[in-house]
């Protein structure tokens, strides 16, 4: 089954364990529609760029799933209809990366691109 990795933004007023329940509830629906949750993180409450829906901050979660087209587009379109899901990005990915993301990872970790000046 094709790969895929999402980045969702919650509302900031959810508490981390609901934000982090909604990880779980859409998990659940892949499962559902015989896909399945690779691996998920909570990368926890930051400031966004510009307001969305009047929100200056925002949960966001990361999840690698590995599921047909039709069970993302389900997921997906509950994820659109719910209310305390602001924004998703869905990319398609050829293989999931092994550890935890960049965001994840501590800046030491991180590899350098270009020396510091």
């Amino acid at each position: 089954m094709p790969l895929y990795e999402h980045v969702m933004i919650a509302r900031q007023d959810l508490s981390n364990s609901q934000a982090e329940g909604l990880v779980e509830h859409f998990g659940a629906v892949l499962a559902d529609n015989e896909g399945k949750l690779v691996d998920s993180e909570y990368w926890g409450v930051k400031t966004m760029a510009y307001k969305i829906n009047k929100n200056r901050k925002g949960h966001y979660a990361f999840l690698r799933t590995d599921a047909s087209a039709a069970a993302v587009q389900e997921m997906e379109r509950l994820m659109r209809l719910h209310d305390d899901v602001m924004r998703v990005l869905t990319i398609k990915v050829d293989e999931h990366a092994e550890g935890p993301s960049v965001q994840m990872q501590k800046r030491d970790e991180r590899d350098n691109r270009r020396e510091r000046r």
